[in-house]
């Protein structure tokens, strides 16, 4: 969900660049691409099939993608859009096929439409390898869906230490959860959408005295591998530094030992304590946007400003780059449509108030 782009048009995907990634990934030893039906405008799929499919043979790749719940209404539309997604992706079945970020609302969409049912029979037909879905709510909800789909073969969560003991995500619980009814975890959003990349520099010098031969990101990536029932870690890599990197340290892992956690959580203390507003950037709140406002870049671009005590070219970037490529938080009518389907729970109306009282004057 995180390829590299050409002039930062998430529908233009550089393919080329992308396959040199694919490849470096491929010679030390991965081999497991997550997609999705909406990641990158939906060109996401397809590309996978111009940088893997096509380059490799089906045995020396593992392809994940999921039912977009979000576009489904009807019984057809799961039909449709699996076929769809085979053809997107060139392969004549999935390894790994998910029912995508699952809250309330959209588990009454899947009980009433009988999806679980659906990729059920996909599996006996041989078009699945193996079923599960993605989750974005309480804990209480997923012990509801592993309690009535004991089905489930395995969960995809959002794991970093960040949000491990967070109120709002609850990584630790959720995680508890699926391990107690046996359904290995395969994690999402290690890095926290590149926010643990980029950390306070309190932060950054504390693990580079602990460990200067391992970057700041692989701290994060390593957190999240670390619990005993992680089947893998998806990690967004969006250039060949960072598939070099994770790659480098993930040949070899070795999970956090007990002083390492520590700093983490020192680390997590401080960072907690500069960050304004917890997004991801996983952009599902700009698609349905009326004003096409750029959302996650604005919040990124408001916590570095925050971080450092102001950037000195924050305002070209907010009028400038993120100002014109849609509209502006200042345009916000209101509607609420991000924060229906933000899986973070964010008050992004309010945000983007916050977001306008610090780059716009009157």
């Amino acid at each position: 969900m995180r390829l590299p782009v050409i002039d930062g048009d998430q529908s233009r995907i550089n393919i080329e660049e992308f396959k040199k990634m694919v490849d470096l990934f491929q010679s030390r030893g991965f081999s497991y691409y997550d997609t999705a039906y909406v990641y990158h405008n939906g060109k996401s799929e397809e590309a996978v099939r111009e940088a893997v499919v096509k380059r490799y043979p089906r045995n020396a790749f593992t392809v994940t993608t999921k039912m977009p719940m979000m576009k489904v209404e009807t019984e057809q539309d799961l039909v449709r859009i699996f076929d769809e997604q085979l053809e997107r992706l060139g392969v004549d079945y999935i390894d790994y096929y998910w029912l995508h970020a699952l809250n309330v609302k959209q588990y009454e969409k899947v009980q009433r439409l009988k999806a679980f049912e659906f990729i059920l029979k996909k599996k006996a037909e041989g078009k699945i390898k193996h079923i599960g879905f993605s989750f974005h709510d309480t804990p209480e909800l997923l012990e509801k869906i592993l309690s009535e789909h004991p089905e489930t073969e395995y969960v995809q969560l959002q794991i970093n230490y960040i949000d491990w003991d967070s109120p709002s995500i609850c990584g630790r619980e959720c995680y508890e959860i699926a391990t107690r009814h046996n359904k290995p975890v395969i994690v999402m959003e290690p890095v926290k959408g590149g926010a643990l990349a980029k950390v306070p520099e309190a932060v950054t010098t504390m693990f580079k005295n602990h460990r200067p031969d391992m970057s700041v990101a692989s701290w994060a990536v390593r957190f999240a591998a670390s619990p005993e029932n992680i089947l893998t870690v998806l990690s967004g890599m969006s250039d060949m530094e960072q598939v070099d990197d994770n790659t480098a340290y993930m040949q070899d892992f070795k999970p956090l030992d007990s002083e390492e956690q520590a700093l983490v959580a020192l680390a997590t203390n401080v960072i907690n304590d500069s960050t304004v507003i917890p997004c991801t950037a996983c952009r599902y709140c700009v698609d349905g946007c009326p004003k096409k406002i750029a959302i996650p870049d604005f919040f990124t671009l408001f916590n570095e400003h925050k971080r450092v005590n102001g950037m000195s070219d924050a305002p070209y970037y907010y009028n400038n780059v993120y100002g014109a490529r849609g509209g502006k938080p200042s345009e916000c009518v209101q509607c609420g449509k991000c924060e229906k389907i933000c899986p973070q729970h964010l008050q992004i109306r309010n945000h983007l108030k916050e977001v306008t009282a610090a780059f716009e004057t009157k």
